[in-house]
């Protein structure tokens, strides 16, 4: 029978971290997938570097959340609570930054491989995970 020093050595503990935020990262960028108006692999695949952009934004973004939250919360429920409240935050920027930018149409945009938009985008997703990041610690 394993004692409870072997789920909480540090190699242990790290690889549960880590697979739970994987997981964690699938289901939002799956959920990231379904809101968004264009298809992200299938455009990175076709080389469009705005998705590309925006799409490495949103998982750095989830990530350094979930960073933060695997920083300051002592239990693996809580870490993952807060880590997918803070996604739900980084996705309420996402629809605020398409609100906010009433002349064009965000997704329309990146859809169309305007680098600009994809740039800003990343930008946002980045700069507000640790804004969100600091506020759940």
């Amino acid at each position: 029978m394993l004692g409870m020093d072997f789920w909480q050595h540090p190699l242990v503990e790290t690889t549960g971290y880590f697979s739970v935020v994987v997981l964690c990262l699938i289901l939002t960028m799956v959920i990231f997938e379904i809101v968004t108006k264009y298809k992200n692999w299938e455009e990175i695949q076709k080389g469009n570097v705005a998705v590309a952009m925006a799409t490495g934004g949103k998982i750095f973004g989830v990530a350094n959340i979930f960073r933060y939250s695997i920083e300051n919360h002592n239990s693996l429920p809580e870490m993952m609570g807060w880590g997918l409240y803070g996604f739900g935050l980084l996705l309420v920027a996402y629809f605020l930054f398409e609100f906010l930018t009433p002349k064009f149409n965000i997704d329309r945009e990146i859809e169309n491989d305007n680098r600009s938009v994809g740039f800003i985008s990343l930008s946002i997703s980045v700069g507000l995970s640790f804004v969100i990041g600091a506020s759940i610690s």
